[in-house]
């Protein structure tokens, strides 16, 4: 659109002193009319001289045809040459007018959007009625001011003013988003603000144009938006419902209340399922709340204490709606829920001055209620609203789900806990040849607890087995697993098979199990097993494994190392056989059994993780229970990903004088030899009162042994916490025990035995078999 400009000067006194040709143009006077006038006569309207020289601004001039003319003036001080005020020069640029400028300017007064046009010094030229609403002042007491003098000292209103000189200077246009609080508005607003140049003829910056919206609703929308992608990935991170709790209280405060509290019911926390909310006073548990104050002092409640919330309180409403409850200032509901809140603050203070709206949202997951969260605003300047409501409720969904999911871990986890603590050995039994300790940490993976096992079994002539082992898996089934496996491992244990042999019946168990399992996850079954046998009296250990790491031996020097073991193949792979080897250790040596959790980790060195077992079995401790700390301290990792079984047994000997050894010849006259020589020895061990009971089991296991078995013959006696008599030959046929009938000549002999001895058994050997008695030495 064209414009006119117009120019003139005015003395300090506020006499025209000239007139351009433009100003002729615009005013209709001539030059020669209005130099030597004051300035005050060209004005329709009573405008003080000051507000007009001093300052940029909207005028009514009078035209010399009685009419007026609306401009915008700009009043620039002359200086002397001592730097005094001698005048001012005034331009003005006026549109003409036509139908095209009034409908502009109709809709520049008329947009919904703030509107403000600046000089290139940032200030006011013309604002519409959206900015004067905004402002909360009218436009006449904006114009001709600097920007920074109509705002707060505020750090987005210096922004605003920056970008306002930024495309003063630059000539390029800026748009941004700003979050901050107009004069007139009660709360802080966002707002989407475009500021672009005005050009002249010429294309140079003479003014700056700015327009703001109030984009509020849609930075609420990207807000809620935003939390709820944060919930996503900040809330059920780890499988603990107060952690969960915790969690969901770091999201909402303070963003979205000042104070928020997290109230469980009682079963939540429980191993009882009872999920049923009653219609009156709730009883609920504090397991999470936070504040944007420092140590939340709204709090009436103590962390892991109850409280009972009334029928009609809004947490108490929730639950039973199992929808969000808001409860705003001045609401009766709202104003008895905080006195008795007020009631029970500390001192008797009351713990929420200045609340003014509160919302109770229920944790509610698979159609179970598991509690309320409670958030109260007080510096928030806004009531809780209905979308906050739809937010709140969509949060504490997806919360409930996590704490029910972790409720419902730990109630399995706990489970299979108490199943595997219920199936691995509570108080190791007695025997002297080893002395133990051992340590079992379940994993706090949330893949559950796996299926570690060990176990020290008691074998015959003193004998006793070790074993250490690892189900594949977590969890119930794999605790299940366990318990078939380590009862398995003790019924062949009882048979007094060879390590070797015993993981060969044992890898055909797993092999059924897991071929008479339909599912899939049975049917991935698999274990790895050790197996050793430690014999007090040759200090022979033999042991074998199936995919199991091997043991570690501490040797009474000091020095440790790891037994050079060939495993065979883990349980449930089949068609293998399994290789055993023996060693001969010095009495005081300590076997390590440990289970794969203890040295295995992601990322992390096994030669290096078995080298520190190493070293930490030569720390000096005064017993086997500290070195079992002492190792798990060193070797195991911080945060280990599964369950960790440790075994160590420090070897014992049976001196020589506590076994008596004779060879039989097989000839039936050898036995009464056998009988005395057992005589004499129990004299010799003051266990007369044994004798008799004795004898009579050595003339019947040799006798036998003459008669059915083969070369060599020989007869043992131990003297330990029993008293163990054997007697082995060259036949591998064992023996087995019948009832005779009354005309029998024979049968009866190891019926006699079993009768008058503890108990009884057989071993095969590599070459032959041992059948022994054990009976019960009388009182010292």
């Amino acid at each position: 659109m064209e414009q006119v400009a117009a120019a003139a000067t005015v003395d300090a006194h506020g006499l025209v002193t000239a007139w351009s040709e433009g100003a002729r143009t615009l005013t209709g006077y001539p030059a020669e009319e209005v130099v030597g006038r004051p300035v005050t006569d060209l004005l329709a309207e009573d405008v003080p001289s000051e507000a007009l020289v001093a300052r940029i601004g909207r005028v009514v001039l009078r035209h010399r045809d009685d009419g007026t003319v609306a401009v915008c003036v700009c009043a620039c001080p002359l200086l002397g040459p001592d730097g005094s005020r001698t005048g001012y020069a005034i331009t003005t640029v006026r549109p003409r007018e036509g139908p095209e400028a009034a409908l502009g300017a109709r809709a520049f007064e008329q947009a919904s959007m703030a509107m403000s046009v600046f000089d290139t010094q940032q200030r006011y030229l013309r604002l519409n009625a959206a900015a004067c609403r905004m402002m909360g002042v009218p436009e006449q007491a904006l114009l001709g001011r600097a920007f920074p003098e109509t705002v707060e000292n505020a750090e987005p209103s210096h922004g605003l003013h920056r970008h306002l000189r930024q495309v003063a200077d630059t000539g390029r246009p800026v748009r941004y988003e700003s979050f901050m609080t107009a004069p007139a508005l009660n709360r802080e607003h966002a707002w989407s603000i475009e500021i672009w140049p005005v050009r002249d003829d010429r294309g140079q910056v003479e003014a700056v144009a700015l327009a703001a919206v109030d984009s509020s609703e849609q930075y609420g929308a990207r807000q809620r938006l935003a939390l709820l992608n944060e919930a996503a990935t900040s809330i059920g991170t780890t499988l603990d419902v107060v952690r969960t709790a915790e969690e969901l209280v770091e999201l909402l405060v303070p963003g979205f209340a000042d104070f928020v509290s997290v109230d469980l019911l009682e079963w939540v926390l429980g191993a009882e399922e009872l999920p049923t909310v009653a219609d009156g006073d709730v009883v609920l548990r504090r397991v999470a709340h936070g504040s944007a104050r420092e140590g939340t002092p709204e709090a009436a409640v103590h962390l892991g204490e109850t409280d009972i919330y009334p029928a009609l309180s809004p947490p108490a409403r929730a639950l039973r709606s199992g929808r969000a409850v808001l409860a705003q200032a001045g609401e009766p509901d709202f104003v008895d829920w905080v006195a008795e809140r007020n009631a029970k603050g500390p001192a008797g203070r009351p713990y929420r001055t200045g609340a003014h709206s509160v919302i109770a949202l229920p944790l509610r997951a698979r159609g179970t209620t598991l509690g309320v969260v409670v958030g109260v605003r007080i510096r928030h300047p806004e009531d809780f609203g209905g979308d906050d409501s739809a937010l709140g409720e969509e949060l504490a969904s997806r919360a409930a789900v996590c704490i029910d999911n972790a409720r419902r871990f730990a109630r399995e986890r706990s489970t299979a806990l108490a199943l595997q603590r219920s199936l691995l050995p509570r108080g190791l039994p007695g025997q002297v040849a080893v002395d133990v300790a051992h340590r079992y940490l379940p994993s706090g993976s949330p893949a559950g607890i796996g299926g570690d096992w060990f176990d020290v079994i008691p074998l015959s002539s003193s004998r006793v087995a070790l074993v250490v082992g690892d189900v594949v898996g977590h969890g119930i089934p794999s605790s299940a697993t366990m318990g078939r496996l380590c009862t398995a491992v003790r019924t062949l244990a009882d048979v007094d098979l060879p390590p070797d042999e015993l993981l060969t019946h044992l890898d055909d168990l797993v092999s059924h199990l897991a071929s008479d399992d339909l599912d899939d996850e049975a049917a991935e079954l698999g274990a790895t097993c050790l197996y050793s046998v430690y014999d007090p009296v040759s200090r022979k250990l033999t042991l074998a494994a199936a995919g199991h790491p091997p043991p570690a031996i501490l040797f009474p020097d000091g020095t440790a190392s790891l037994v050079p073991l060939t495993a065979g193949p883990p349980l449930g792979v089949g068609g293998l056989p399994f290789e055993a080897m023996e060693l001969t250790l010095p009495e005081g040596a300590v076997v390590a059994l440990y289970t794969d959790g203890l040295i295995e980790e992601r990322d992390r060195d096994l030669d290096h993780a078995t080298g520190e077992l190493c070293r930490a079995l030569g720390t000096p401790t005064d017993s086997l229970d500290a070195l079992c700390d002492v190792v798990l301290k060193a070797v195991m990792p911080e945060e280990p990903s599964d369950d960790v079984a440790l075994l160590l047994a420090r070897t014992r000997a049976l001196d020589t004088d506590r076994v008596a050894t004779w060879d039989v010849p097989p000839d039936p006259a050898s036995v009464s030899v056998a009988r005395q020589q057992t005589t004499d020895q129990l004299d010799a061990w003051g266990l007369e009162e044994a004798a008799f009971v004795t004898e009579l089991v050595v003339s019947e296991l040799v006798t036998n042994a003459i008669r059915y078995g083969e070369p060599p013959i020989q007869l043992r006696l131990i003297r330990d916490h029993s008293l163990i008599c054997e007697v082995s030959d060259g036949s591998s046929t064992s023996p087995h025990l019948r009832r005779a009938h009354a005309f029998d000549e024979g049968g009866r002999g190891l019926l006699l035995v079993a009768q008058l001895t503890q108990r009884w058994g057989s071993r095969q050997a590599g070459r032959g078999k041992t059948i022994w008695a054990e009976q019960v030495l009388p009182p010292a």
